[in-house]
């Protein structure tokens, strides 16, 4: 079982930074890919960014520019990296990963607590 551990949301006025992490903890071969997503009131659950075990990076267009996403497997931490916030970005942050089993299998670790970001003046 993989645990995943959310943390560095907060309180930001629009303009500001926050980086979020996102530790996995748990029995795993490798990791396949690691995302973000993020869930705001009475709307559906949304991709921000994902990053393949290649490096490769995919953004949704709402946060382009400005959001990075950055994995370190060594750690099993994915980080996301936003700037120039705004209040719309404001919700319920999630991070998810697809890893290989050491059965030759890929799993999704699933959803952790998740952290709160705030955009507001």
């Amino acid at each position: 079982q993989v645990q995943l551990e959310e943390s560095g949301g907060g309180l930001v006025q629009p303009g500001g930074s926050l980086r979020l992490s996102c530790a996995a903890s748990g029995r795993m071969l490798s990791i396949s890919r690691m995302g973000w997503f993020r869930q705001a009131p009475e709307k559906e659950r949304e991709l921000v960014a994902t990053i393949l075990s290649g490096g490769r990076t995919v953004y949704a267009d709402s946060v382009k520019g400005r959001f990075t996403i950055l994995g370190d497997n060594a750690k099993n931490t994915v980080y996301l990296q936003m700037n120039s916030l705004k209040p719309e970005d404001t919700a319920v942050y999630y991070c998810n990963i697809y890893y290989y089993t050491y059965g030759g299998g890929l799993e999704s670790s699933g959803w952790g607590q998740g952290t709160q970001v705030t955009v507001s003046s």
